[in-house]
């Protein structure tokens, strides 16, 4: 038996009604938050990412009654000029000796809005494709890891009692009333040389083992930051499943394996979805994490993207950090719009 998806026509469909006032007024602060926080943020770095930030020195003074004004660059063949050197090319510039010129104005400023691709060679440039692989790689072995765990906890839970689920729940959502900085630097001490792990080990005849500053450390980090957005929406999935479908299906005769892929993961394939992106994004882009948890051994583009910008923001450019972000931001995109596509909002065909 497999469900057919009803086809609409013209006639009948009827024309929604259009939203009230109220509706409106309601809906305006999600408007205002959405644009604020979710499209101005957008812009702003599709905006630096396409463009160029250029240091230069505005210097200005006079001499013989006329006075001049310069703009020189802050750069020469890729070598920075210093300010007397700035004053130097200007006065040179004007045929004016040093001794004859009173200097009004003399400071290094930046300009940005040239257009440039320039930005996106240190995007493409080969440390960063090597942090951009390898932030997919743990992204993607952290969400499987979580998938793992979490979807048969989830089951668990959704078919517990009340209280069973009230108590599971508080226990899943304690760590997250802690800061994730505070998480992580826990768990930077739990595997640290001289931790509570290695302790155990030392104290049972063995030698301490290296943990921190490996890829299974930064996993585990992502893991166990991340893990409740996994449980939480395959959990709320499950629990509207009906039990009599449940029960129809040991009626027909089905064995737990063929409830399992006949009927419970079909009408779970949207909170799986779910938690998987939930899962990946933050994981992709995530920097702290691995950080603390490599002793800054392991680079990610997260980490690549934070250093540019502090790199850059003393100078008044955030030009190639927005690049980078600019990029990680289309292949989230990519890799969310192929998730998608294995997902159906209907939860897929049920064949018993």
């Amino acid at each position: 038996m497999s469900a057919r998806k009803a086809v609409k026509t013209a006639d009948s469909v009827e024309a929604r009604p259009r939203p009230s006032l109220g509706t409106a007024i309601l809906n305006a602060p999600y408007i205002l938050w959405s644009v604020l926080f979710i499209l101005i943020p957008i812009l702003l770095v599709v905006f630096y990412a396409f463009t160029e930030t250029v240091n230069y020195y505005d210097i200005r003074f006079n001499a013989a009654g006329e006075s001049y004004a310069y703009e020189i660059a802050a750069t020469e063949n890729g070598e920075a000029i210093t300010l007397e050197q700035a004053k130097e090319m200007a006065l040179k510039n004007a045929g004016v000796a040093q001794d004859a010129a009173v200097f009004t104005t003399a400071v290094l400023k930046n300009r940005t809005g040239d257009f440039t691709l320039e930005n996106f060679k240190n995007v493409f440039s080969a440390g960063s494709l090597t942090a951009m692989r390898l932030s997919l790689m743990y992204s993607l072995g952290a969400t499987l890891i979580s998938l793992i765990i979490a979807y048969p906890f989830a089951y668990i839970l959704s078919r517990s009692g009340a209280k069973s689920q009230r108590v599971q729940m508080l226990l899943i959502m304690l760590p997250m009333w802690m800061n994730m900085l505070v998480r992580t630097y826990s768990w930077q001490q739990i595997l640290e040389r001289n931790g509570i792990i290695n302790k155990l080990i030392v104290a049972m005849g063995g030698e301490p083992i290296i943990m921190l500053g490996t890829s299974g450390a930064v996993i585990l980090g992502m893991v166990y930051n991340y893990l409740p957005y996994m449980i939480l929406p395959i959990y709320t999935v499950m629990t509207k499943i009906d039990t009599s479908l449940l029960e129809a299906a040991d009626d027909l005769g089905c064995n737990w394996f063929q409830k399992l892929y006949r009927l419970i993961l079909p009408l779970s394939v949207p909170g799986v979805i779910s938690g998987l992106i939930m899962v990946f994004v933050p994981s992709i882009s995530t920097f702290y994490i691995s950080q603390k948890m490599s002793n800054g051994m392991i680079k990610l583009v997260g980490d690549l993207i934070e250093a540019k910008i502090k790199e850059q923001w003393s100078t008044g450019g955030l030009n190639v950090g927005a690049a980078m972000s600019f990029v990680l931001m289309v292949v989230i995109l990519i890799c969310t719009f192929v998730m998608n596509r294995f997902s159906d909002k209907d939860g897929g065909d049920i064949v018993i």
